[in-house]
């Protein structure tokens, strides 16, 4: 538990792991990488942030908002894995900035995932990684990151994340029944 206890030396909980709002799953394990759905910045309780980054945010925002956005994959992490010392390398990140389309630094907005990466993980949280521009996001959002990550050896899915998986399916099964009636 020596990562977790460098997020508790860091003065950083995480969110709870955020139930896909699609047909998809949070991650998706073959062999010895993990590959985590894209997730995007939102802090609980707080409005998503919308924008473009360039026009409504600053580059110092967006950095906070990848930041954000690092927090909720090494909550899918910890819901996955169960024990966060099982990743052993984040191996590839892909940023995506919604931004203008004069705004060219989206390196030092995905910095904000790669510092927490590399501040939480340490060498293991050095990684390979594209930040690109995107003329739009899902829902408006301003940065959508997606993960690449090595696991040790042990099971795939820990018994928090079948449980996030079965609300998010008994929630699709009362939506779809209440939009039928």
């Amino acid at each position: 538990m020596k990562t977790e206890r460098r997020l508790k030396e860091l003065g950083i909980d995480l969110p709870d792991a955020v139930s896909p709002i699609a047909n998809y799953v949070n991650a998706v394990r073959t062999g010895n990488l993990l590959f985590l759905a894209g997730k995007g910045p939102g802090l609980p309780g707080h409005p998503l942030p919308t924008g473009k980054v360039g026009r409504d945010f600053t580059k110092e925002q967006g950095y906070e908002f990848a930041r954000q956005t690092g927090l909720s994959l090494i909550a899918v992490l910890k819901a996955e894995l169960g024990d966060l010392d099982r990743v052993k390398r984040i191996v590839k990140v892909l940023g995506m900035v919604n931004g203008t389309p004069e705004f060219g630094e989206q390196p030092e907005v995905i910095n904000g995932c790669s510092d927490l990466f590399v501040t939480v993980f340490g060498d293991r949280g050095r990684h390979a990684r594209s930040a690109v521009g995107m003329g739009s996001l899902p829902r408006g959002i301003p940065v959508e990151i997606e993960v690449i990550v090595e696991v040790n050896a042990g099971p795939a899915r820990s018994s928090a994340a079948a449980a996030v998986r079965k609300t998010a399916q008994r929630a699709k099964r009362k939506g779809a029944k209440a939009k039928r009636k």
